[in-house]
């Protein structure tokens, strides 16, 4: 039996004014401003921290109204991504969390993971050790180099006073393996479940997608929250904040606004590598690099392509660049590119038709565009694709990606090569502001061969990796297979080559019928 004291402690925090509340938890678990404790000079949480923990209980109370409702179909999961630059008090305030969590959410689930062992284990779960010390209710709990679990008089109690089973009222920190993804699963707990991935943005797709499974039980108590260094700009941190955003509430935090930070190494990082650099984008102003370590386009390449204003061309060749889908979840996708523009003319998709139809639609988009070439993907099921086209009379231009491109010396293969102009011409070009499109664009990465060539990462890598098929973006790619020339330049040549047939024909005494082949 708890103490009068230890019942009317368990009481306090478990009312909802402080249990649906975290910010009102951490003000009253921990001794801020208490002469003698490491906090005698701290106050409280940093303002950044405050706004999630305000943020967090916004949610509870919104889901609440819904939970009374038996409104299950609106209940929907915390998930908050923070991108910021180093040093803000990130692990300070995921132990807070945790803390809140296994102290209000009796019988609740939390896991916690980070992009390395190392890190999970002397950095994050180092700070819960920090914060474990000076907790109010810390005789709740046992701390261990990898778990925090009820203590044995507290899990007791929690059995027979609160009839609630506490076989899954554990914080783990958890690994992982790029190669078992499927080894992350856990267990579904309709108590509550906390997700916490730290320095997130080393942390791989495919775990993502799996962790997506923990939070499968339609109640209120559901949250995932991300804190990272925006160090990449491919993968699941970095889709939070792009084409993934709807489903996130995202911060990007430039560290010089934090309070309680020495600003004297942000200036130094900024002096020593550049006030535009990567370096400091990432350590400092909490954005993602411009490039990645190994990353084929970078992203500000892409994005002024989006914002360039347009000038029309309309001596340019029209090209229609068609990527075929090879896997169940790709889609297939008609680009159109006309010089400078492929803003104007807007992607058509497909998804899931077989070759024949994808076939019909191609030839409808001839018709109805009248472009001046037309570059299909040859490459597995689209040969198909092709052959049907052409049985219809229509001529088009079939392109082997691993065909030897026209620069051997410079790139391995014809799919890297067009990637290559494609990389050059975004430097002038037109893009539409399309998320999809700019995800693909960045996402490849590449490498150098030994013999110096530019080698593309493909496609299945990519989807090892967990990154989405690029199909729009080699969409784009293909209507940079040839040269085409001009509409002009034609004209002037078709009528050069047509007045010399007329001069042969008065010779043979007949018309010589000619034309010109794009």
């Amino acid at each position: 039996m708890a103490s009068n004291a230890e019942q009317e402690l368990i009481r306090r925090i478990l009312l909802p004014d402080i249990a649906d509340d975290p910010e009102a938890f951490v003000m009253f678990a921990f001794p801020w401003g208490k002469k003698g404790t490491p906090l005698e000079r701290h106050s409280g949480p940093r303002t950044w921290q405050r706004k999630v923990l305000v943020a967090m209980r916004e949610f509870i109370t919104a889901m609440q109204v819904h939970d009374y409702a038996g409104a299950a179909d609106k209940l929907e999961v915390f998930r908050k991504a923070i991108a910021s630059g180093r040093g803000i008090g990130k692990s300070a305030l995921i132990a807070w969390i945790i803390y809140w969590f296994m102290s209000t959410r009796i019988g609740g689930t939390c896991i916690v993971s980070a992009n390395t062992e190392t890190q999970l284990r002397t950095v994050t779960w180092g700070e819960l050790g920090k914060w474990h010390a000076m907790l109010i209710n810390k005789h709740w709990f046992d701390i261990s180099a990898t778990a925090l679990k009820p203590a044995k008089w507290f899990d007791e109690l929690v059995q027979n006073q609160l009839k609630r089973g506490t076989k899954y009222y554990y914080a783990e920190a958890k690994l992982w393996s790029e190669e078992n993804p499927d080894a992350y699963a856990g267990a579904h707990n309709p108590l509550g479940m906390l997700l916490v991935f730290d320095e997130a943005s080393g942390i791989v797709s495919p775990i993502w997608t799996v962790a997506e499974g923990y939070f499968t039980e339609p109640i209120v108590d559901r949250f995932w929250l991300a804190f990272s260094n925006p160090r990449s700009v491919s993968g699941a941190f970095f889709d939070c904040f792009g084409r993934n955003r709807k489903f996130w509430r995202t911060d990007q935090i430039d560290a010089r606004t934090v309070e309680g930070t020495d600003k004297q190494i942000y200036e130094k990082i900024i002096e020593q590598y550049g006030d535009d650099s990567d370096e400091a984008r990432v350590e400092v102003y909490g954005q993602f690099p411009r490039v990645g370590t190994n990353q084929f386009i970078p992203l500000d390449l892409v994005r002024m392509a989006q914002e360039r204003e347009l000038v029309e061309d309309k001596e340019a060749p029209l090209l229609m660049g068609v990527d075929v889908a090879r896997f169940g979840d790709d889609e297939s996708v008609i680009c159109y590119r006309r010089g400078r523009d492929a803003r104007t003319k807007k992607q058509k998709t497909y998804k899931g038709v077989d070759t024949s139809t994808l076939a019909m639609h191609v030839a409808n988009a001839i018709e109805c565009e009248n472009p001046d070439a037309v570059f299909v993907d040859g490459a597995g099921v689209g040969g198909g694709v092709i052959d049907r086209l052409r049985q219809l009379g229509y001529r088009v231009i079939e392109v082997q990606s691993g065909e030897k491109a026209d620069a051997s010396d410079k790139y391995l293969n014809k799919r890297v090569e067009m990637w290559g102009l494609m990389r050059e011409w975004l430097k002038t070009g037109c893009l539409t502001k399309n998320e999809q499109l700019e995800n693909e664009l960045i996402a490849p990465e590449y490498e150098i061969t030994p013999k110096g060539q530019v080698k593309l990462e493909t496609k299945e890598s990519m989807k090892k990796r967990g990154v989405a098929s690029p199909d729009f973006a080699d969409a784009l790619a293909l209507t940079f297979a040839h040269k085409v020339g001009y509409k002009a330049d034609l004209s002037r040549e078709k009528i050069k080559r047509e007045s010399a047939f007329d001069r042969r024909n008065e010779w043979f005494g007949g018309r010589i019928d000619g034309g010109w082949m794009i």
